[in-house]
């Protein structure tokens, strides 16, 4: 979906595939087929943004076969959908029945990351459509904390600087811009926007950024407004937007609360949990840990890193950020010009929330999509920018 900002510029706004996880190229296509058009037909638009994952066996089936590529370029324009966003973050397995940890392998610091974010950009050059110049690659914030020295701070570093030079040389081969965002992360080495600033200010390259996860803000209980100011005022780039938001319980001691918060604690994605305290942010790796015992005080707020449905906030006594989403959304979009011009929905948990709040079926899943995109639309609209065709 695109938007003309009033200042004359045009906003897309997608939602993320690894909703419908896949490991392969014959997958991928399926999606289109089986989810992504459906929502597009839903929402009653000739043309979608679909914020594409690609794993690591679908990417490089396409950069190393160029029928297969130009293949998918046909099936997207094909079925309405057009392609100006990936989402590089995790490299394989998203699908798999546990992936905890395993979304942050490999790391920055492993030559395999440099080497997949390259097809990455390669095959995105290819896909943009035909009157769009500009891309943008979501990805790991450099590693998770743990078994994180120097020496693999100073390799991520110079992948970082590489992967530049190669954006730099294939802007210069195909007129494509293409630009990487890090995305913090809780837990990770960059859990804040914050985090983020000295990085990628000694890297100082345009085309390595930033990408702001609304859910990963509110969980670690940044405030939009400052981290956004911090980042211009850095003159950090952000280079995509994911519309996310986190589930909250403001009175995490009562048996109640943790009752509903327990079902949310699922075996398959990490749930890192933070508080904030009057001695900084406290925080546990997963949702499970902190409902056992004392691990986590309990006498402010709590947020989990849960991408809840945006339209769908969980039943009392729980809720979602969406204010801090609407919020961030303001800062980015809302202004004279925009701070990013790409925005992406990012709810991939639909199938971890608790049984009966599942979709039952594809159709069931299409609808809540459509419905998430529907409620990001008119967030869109009411900020001054208009819908285009």
């Amino acid at each position: 979906m695109r938007f003309r900002h009033p200042d004359g510029s045009t906003v897309h706004l997608a939602y993320c595939t690894n909703v419908h996880p896949a490991e392969t190229l014959d997958g991928v296509l399926a999606q289109l087929r089986d989810h992504c058009e459906p929502v597009r037909r839903r929402l009653g638009r000739d043309r979608l943004g679909i914020g594409l994952w690609l794993a690591r066996d679908a990417a490089h089936a396409l950069v190393t076969d160029p029928s297969a590529l130009r293949g998918l370029r046909t099936e997207l324009e094909h079925r309405g959908l057009e392609v100006v966003t990936l989402n590089g973050f995790p490299y394989e397995g998203f699908g798999a029945e546990e992936v905890k940890y395993r979304v942050y392998q490999p790391d920055w610091a492993d030559p395999e990351r440099l080497a997949h974010t390259t097809d990455l950009a390669r095959v995105l050059a290819q896909l943009l459509p035909d009157d769009v110049t500009e891309g943008s690659i979501s990805t790991l914030p450099l590693a998770w904390r743990t078994a994180y020295d120097q020496e693999r701070a100073t390799a991520a570093h110079t992948a970082l600087t590489t992967l530049a030079e190669r954006l730099d040389a294939l802007h210069e081969l195909t007129g494509r811009s293409l630009r990487i965002g890090l995305e913090p992360e809780p837990g990770c080495t960059v859990e804040t926007t914050r985090d983020a600033l000295a990085p990628l200010t000694a890297i100082g390259h345009d085309r390595i950024g930033i990408c702001v996860d609304t859910c990963h803000l509110a969980t670690s209980f940044e405030d939009p407004h400052t981290a956004l100011d911090a980042l211009a005022q850095a003159r950090v780039p952000i280079v995509k937007s994911q519309l996310s938001a986190a589930l909250h319980a403001e009175h995490p001691h009562l048996p109640e609360v943790r009752a509903a918060l327990a079902a949310f604690d699922e075996p398959r994605f990490l749930h890192q949990t933070r508080t904030l305290t009057a001695a900084g942010l406290r925080g546990t790796d997963d949702l499970g840990e902190a409902l056992a015992g004392d691990a986590l005080p309990d006498a402010s707020p709590w947020r989990a890193h849960f991408h809840v449905p945006l339209h769908a906030a969980p039943a009392a006594p729980l809720t979602s950020t969406l204010p801090v989403l609407r919020a961030a959304l303001t800062r980015l979009v809302g202004g004279p010009h925009p701070l990013t011009h790409h925005l992406e929905v990012e709810t991939y948990t639909w199938q971890a929330l608790p049984p009966e709040l599942r979709p039952r079926a594809r159709a069931q899943l299409a609808d809540g999509i459509a419905t998430e995109l529907t409620l990001a639309r008119d967030l869109l609209t009411d900020l001054g920018l208009k819908e285009l065709p």
